[in-house]
């Protein structure tokens, strides 16, 4: 990356223009002691437009608590626009839980019920937007909202706009440390914060996100793959299968559109 400066001052001027654009007053963002909440909510920050964030634990790990609640406090010492509330959605995700049906599906219920947790999360902050007139901030970046699809559908793929969404995972750490984002935040592995463990994104994915971002250039540059290494082969491989089972996502919502002569 040439110039992490000069992409977040791209990035804030963007951000002010499309809220000028909506009128709206700010922005919430959901923070989830990850890098790409945190470098988002930064961006929002810098617009010096109202930003509130957000931390909605479920059952989650102490240490992404933790990183969320350095960030926020960190943010909110530095920009005097900035807010930050804890909204606990541990009791509401267990009332759902239990009004759920006995299942033999095992591994798809607690697919399930990890995707579950992201669309309460998205709830809450379209509740806080509407509250305040302001705009929900994505944090996807580019391999994850357009590579491989690792987000949830209408959970933390529901949002107003996305900030970071043409940054490679990669690019997202350039700008965290151009901007001096929390060094715990920057050196933690990668995770969704949908489980009760603490698995990685690359646990999940099968590869890193360095791996993931070379093979989905070399898709979109069609390289011969004659020229792949068994390695790249096998990254390749995984790619593939990602961003194949998530074209729902990927793709815009599809339109059923009728024949005029049906009309």
């Amino acid at each position: 990356m040439k110039s992490p400066e000069k992409i977040i001052q791209h990035i804030v001027d963007w951000l002010n223009a499309y809220l000028a654009q909506s009128h709206q007053k700010g922005f919430v963002v959901g923070i989830s002691g990850g890098i790409d909440s945190a470098v988002t909510s930064t961006l929002c920050a810098l617009t010096q437009k109202p930003v509130l964030c957000l931390e909605m634990p479920i059952h989650q790990d102490p240490s992404q608590v933790s990183r969320a609640q350095q960030h926020i406090e960190w943010l909110t010492k530095k920009y005097p626009n900035v807010e930050g509330k804890t909204i606990s959605l541990t009791s509401v995700f267990d009332t759902f839980q239990n009004q759920l049906p006995p299942t033999e599906k095992a591994d798809q219920h607690l697919l399930s019920l990890a995707n579950t947790r992201a669309r309460l999360r998205m709830s809450t902050l379209y509740y806080f937007a509407a509250l305040e007139h302001y705009l929900v901030a994505g944090t996807g970046n580019k391999v994850e909202d357009f590579g491989v699809g690792f987000y949830t559908k209408y959970g933390d793929g529901g949002v107003d706009l996305s900030p970071i969404a043409d940054l490679m995972k990669t690019e997202v750490y350039a700008l965290a440390k151009s901007l001096a984002i929390v060094d715990t935040i920057q050196k933690a592995a990668p995770t969704d914060g949908l489980w009760s463990d603490q698995r990685t994104d690359e646990e999940q994915l099968g590869a890193s996100y360095a791996e993931l971002e070379w093979a989905m250039r070399a898709s979109e540059q069609h390289l011969d793959p004659k020229h792949f290494s068994a390695a790249q082969h096998k990254v390749m491989a995984i790619y593939q299968q990602h961003h194949q089972k998530s074209q729902h996502k990927i793709i815009p919502i599809p339109v059923c559109k009728i024949p005029e002569k049906l009309r």
